[in-house]
């Protein structure tokens, strides 16, 4: 090093002369309430909001996860890794909501049964706690049911992806909504009849056309009623009938050919099944469907939404069809 250079150095030694900065993780060194008083608070700087001094809509975190407990159609209990997103609105003039309240907050909810009703006790908690006047909380999580194979009898779990949602406005009134994604096959309708001629005047074998579908269920149950997550999965049965399989044999392979034969349909058939289902339970406040068919034959996708056309409710406005692919 120059002699001559009189620069300081802070992370390191000099060659010669005094040592930098400490650089030690100090484990013994305990928090006392008045050392905990003095730690800067960046809610009290002035001056400090950078870019227009406006209301935000949403901020917190988002995708942190814990074990959460969750009750079955049956009353038994399933604990099952969930990723929360949680925010509030902040107002002008605020700098931060400090994020670690939002799971703090959170967690004093950890031990609790999670069923939609829940959520809007947590945001009561965010409203009092961070001080937002409007909130938004979010659980996704993977629920597994057993299903039974077509004919052999042999068992598996499905698994079903599940968000429960809830909103409070700046009224602090809450709506709260779940979330269901239901995977089955479909067959297209058009192309079994093609390939019934091809057989019927040419001889030709030839096989329909079906793929992998995705149906997205968006429920708002009425006050008062539950709704369990294996009742959703029955109405989308009873509705599609093609439920992909989880454990097959041969009879089942067959089963589900035959299966996918007696149900045929294309895209709008399957939001207008869906529809009657889910209109019959009287459970059920509102709902929105989107469907999307992965085309075989097509390099793009089929997709239909339909609302049930509540005043105030969903609006069929769906388009992130992306998060349908499977």
């Amino acid at each position: 090093m120059n002699s001559a250079d009189t620069s300081n150095m802070y992370l390191h030694n000099r060659a010669a002369g005094a040592a930098g900065i400490r650089q030690q993780y100090d484990k013994d060194f305990v928090v006392t309430d008045a050392y905990r008083a003095d730690l800067p608070d960046m809610q009290n700087a002035a001056n400090a909001i950078q870019g227009a001094n406006v209301a935000i809509q949403k901020v917190g975190i988002a995708n942190f996860r814990l074990p959460l407990s969750y009750p079955t159609r049956d009353g038994a209990m399933l604990h099952l890794e969930t990723a929360v997103t949680g925010n509030v609105s902040l107002a002008p003039g605020i700098k931060g909501i400090n994020m670690s309240r939002v799971m703090r907050t959170f967690y004093e909810f950890k031990d609790a049964v999670f069923t939609p009703a829940t959520l809007a006790e947590i945001l009561a908690a965010y409203r009092r706690d961070i001080g937002g006047r409007s909130a938004c909380i979010r659980l996704v999580f993977s629920y597994p049911i057993i299903q039974t194979s077509l004919r052999s009898g042999l068992e598996g779990y499905q698994y079903y992806r599940v968000a429960y949602e809830s909103r409070m406005d700046d009224q602090g009134k809450v709506r709260s909504f779940i979330e269901f994604d239901f995977v089955y096959s479909s067959a297209c309708p058009c192309s079994a009849e093609l390939s019934e001629h091809a057989r019927d005047v040419r001889g030709v074998y030839a096989i329909p056309h079906s793929q992998r579908s995705k149906a997205r269920l968006f429920i708002e149950v009425r006050d008062g009623e539950i709704l369990p997550i294996e009742d959703i999965q029955q109405h989308c049965l009873a509705a599609l009938k093609t439920e992909t399989q989880v454990m097959v044999k041969r009879e089942d392979e067959q089963a589900f050919a035959e299966l996918n034969g007696a149900a045929i349909k294309f895209v709008e058939d399957a939001a207008r099944l869906l529809f009657e289902q889910l209109n019959r339970d009287p459970r059920i406040k509102d709902f929105e469907i989107a469907c999307a068919h992965l085309e075989s034959l097509h390099s793009h996708d089929a997709v239909s939404v339909i609302a049930k056309g509540v005043p105030g409710g969903f609006r069929a406005d769906f388009s992130a069809f992306d998060d349908l692919v499977c």
